[in-house]
């Protein structure tokens, strides 16, 4: 019974503390300018698939995992995360997106000395081949067109203290569909504290900081005259593109162990985050794992127009210094039925 009280109190504690952080930052986004007066956020951000999850983890918990994030998942979430890998691990996700879309993920980490880590990392969110169709031909010119979204990252985590860790990411950021393209650089950064109290962790992350990007290519570039009255020479020109930021993303998070067994512990976590271009969203997950073979999860978020619940479980096995575990989640929409997600990591002591 104390157990149980214990893990009550300690659940709402962080749900207070992180209410408070909410609260917060949700207030210094709600100020206006020199004139006092209040508005709601909008935003015109591009490269919307940064802002896709990765890991059937973090995704069975609705995504509350800036603090709980421990193996190559943490490099969305958080990327002060894969400090916590223990050897070498790769990672390889895969997300039945809605729309016929597909988002992949596979990273790899490595030890540098004791002190650090090393990640490289891909995403891709593609649409496969879309049939171009014309006014005059609805159904069809025979011709096909894809969207290509890419992302290339480079991750470096470290200790400063032994309960503080940092971690910064360098990415190439691509948008492309039929012939054109843009391009951007952006920076992820976090850091973790774990207070060494009842396993409860704090993370913070701030994500896709990064240059402006513009679309360019075949398409905007057009042949034409300046007067077409006049019998004067065809000039080259370029249809001009709007520049568009990435999405920055704002995290703040915290998780901890509520109840400890034998052979089974029960953890929470609960998030916070803010973006440039969308509402605020709350994020509360749970992670039970027995024996550290199998692990159930759930989540709910709050805020965000499509997701809601959340579930999925993983699986986990060690033989002869080889850890390896399979995740899958689900995750409900309003509109678009389920989204599926499988990832399997694999290790080496």
């Amino acid at each position: 019974m104390n157990k149980i009280i214990k893990s009550f109190a300690k659940f709402c504690l962080m749900f207070s503390f992180m209410s408070y952080i909410a609260f917060s930052a949700d207030k210094d986004f709600l100020i206006g300018s020199s004139s006092g007066e209040s508005f709601k956020k909008v935003g015109a951000a591009g490269a919307q698939f940064l802002k896709i999850g990765v890991g059937g983890r973090g995704s069975a918990m609705a995504g509350a995992n800036s603090a709980a994030a421990n193996d190559l998942s943490a490099l969305f979430y958080n990327p002060a995360g894969i400090y916590q890998i223990e050897g070498t691990q790769a990672m390889f996700s895969y997300t039945k997106w809605f729309g016929g879309f597909t988002h992949n993920f596979a990273a790899i980490c490595v030890p540098l000395g004791t002190q650090f880590k090393l990640a490289a990392s891909m995403t891709n969110l593609t649409s496969g081949d879309i049939e171009i169709t014309t006014l005059n031909r609805p159904e069809g010119t025979g011709a096909y067109y894809s969207i290509n979204d890419v992302a290339i990252g480079l991750t470096f985590a470290g200790k400063l203290t032994e309960q503080f860790t940092f971690g910064l990411t360098a990415k190439y950021v691509s948008n492309a569909f039929y012939n054109v393209a843009s391009t951007g650089f952006g920076v992820d950064v976090g850091t973790q504290y774990d207070t060494g109290i009842e396993g409860i962790k704090l993370g913070f992350s701030l994500h896709n900081l990064g240059s402006e990007m513009k679309y360019s290519g075949q398409s905007l570039d057009i042949i034409t005259r300046l007067n077409n009255n006049l019998n004067n020479a065809s000039n080259q020109a370029s249809l001009l593109s709007y520049a568009y930021t990435m999405p920055i993303t704002f995290r703040a998070g915290i998780s901890g162990d509520l109840l400890k067994m034998d052979n089974s512990k029960l953890i929470g976590a609960f998030d916070f985050a803010t973006l440039s271009d969308t509402p605020e969203q709350y994020a509360m997950g749970l992670e039970w794992e027995y024996d550290n073979l199998l692990f159930v999860r759930g989540g709910y978020v709050i805020g965000h127009d499509q997701f809601g619940a959340a579930g999925g479980i993983g699986l986990k096995y060690n033989s002869n210094g080889i850890d390896s575990r399979l995740d899958y989640s689900i995750n409900p929409t309003s509109s678009f039925g389920l989204v599926n997600r499988l990832n399997f990591i694999i290790g080496f002591n």
